[in-house]
């Protein structure tokens, strides 16, 4: 095998995907093919079958390429030796990130193999009815604001469907305007993620839902499953200007497309301290901690 052998990410591999994702349920939110295929224009993504293996590096613009970790049933602890023998072909900063606790404490070499610990990717779940029902005083205050825009605006929830689509992106290019997502390149990146899932809908395992408020779709969401007990929301937007907004389509699209899943992955707050704070405030239920390994330099 040859880093030459990798190939790019194409929507005819999801089938090979999803036959390792089936085989080896993934606990991070990185780790979907609808994931991976729509942010592969930011992370340029390469792939190859070891055996019974899914190698994946990750060559993002601007940062030093690093690996996922190893997915599929086969030796896992092999193919993270060849994954980074492979790497350093492309950069003497051989890192495998995104590494969920399960895979440090199963499959990791701890004589060969540095590990730190990635606040910053780490995912956070909340149980599912939580998110549907804000009972109890921790969630006093959204229940209200959720009551209030249930009382202030005539709403209407839909199921994401090809007739929706082109509403979608009409209401991200909106949502884009206000943000001003051409002066921060990591919101331009996001919004050709959004283009691409969105424009192939029909191709990809995913759920969508809105909120049309006056004929016009305010809010949107985007999901998949994860594993067999956990979905994980891709993204979420909203009209930042209509209160309760945020909070109406978090709570509809869990109870109208997730209500028989016990937990909903919301993905990391990358360190941005409002984010943060957001999640922290819906109060998870756990969170599925992530490492970066590094190989050790042999003395």
């Amino acid at each position: 095998m040859a880093l030459d052998d990798f190939k790019p990410i194409e929507i005819q591999h999801k089938e090979i995907f999803k036959h390792f994702f089936l085989q080896d349920p993934s606990q991070t939110s990185e780790l979907t093919f609808t994931n991976l295929f729509i942010w592969r224009h930011h992370y340029h993504p390469i792939w190859f079958q070891w055996e019974d293996c899914m190698l994946i590096i990750l060559r993002p613009e601007g940062v030093s390429p690093f690996c996922l970790p190893p997915i599929g049933p086969g030796n896992k602890r092999k193919a993270l030796d060849i994954l980074c023998e492979q790497l350093k072909q492309l950069t003497p900063e051989v890192r495998v990130c995104r590494v969920s606790e399960e895979f440090v404490e199963n499959f990791v070499d701890h004589d060969h193999y540095a590990s730190f610990f990635d606040r910053d990717n780490s995912d956070y779940v909340y149980r599912t009815l939580d998110l549907i029902e804000l009972s109890g005083r921790k969630y006093h205050k959204k229940k209200n604001l959720l009551n209030r825009f249930m009382k202030n605006f005539t709403f209407e929830y839909r199921h994401l469907d090809m007739e929706l689509v082109e509403c979608l992106l009409d209401m991200q290019e909106k949502w884009c305007q206000i943000r001003e997502c051409a002066d921060n390149p990591d919101l331009l990146a996001e919004d050709y993620a959004i283009y691409e899932a969105l424009t192939h809908f029909e191709e990809l395992d995913y759920r969508g839902g809105a909120i049309q408020i006056n004929s016009r779709i305010e809010a949107f969401s985007i999901g998949e499953p994860l594993n067999t007990d956990t979905a994980v929301i891709h993204f979420e937007k909203a009209d930042p200007t209509i209160p309760g907004l945020y909070g109406a389509i978090n709570q509809l699209f869990c109870a109208n497309e997730w209500s028989n899943i016990e937990y909903i992955n919301r993905e990391q707050d990358l360190g941005i301290e409002g984010l943060r704070k957001a999640k922290e405030s819906y109060n998870p239920h756990h969170m599925v901690k992530k490492y970066i390994l590094s190989p050790k330099i042999s003395s």
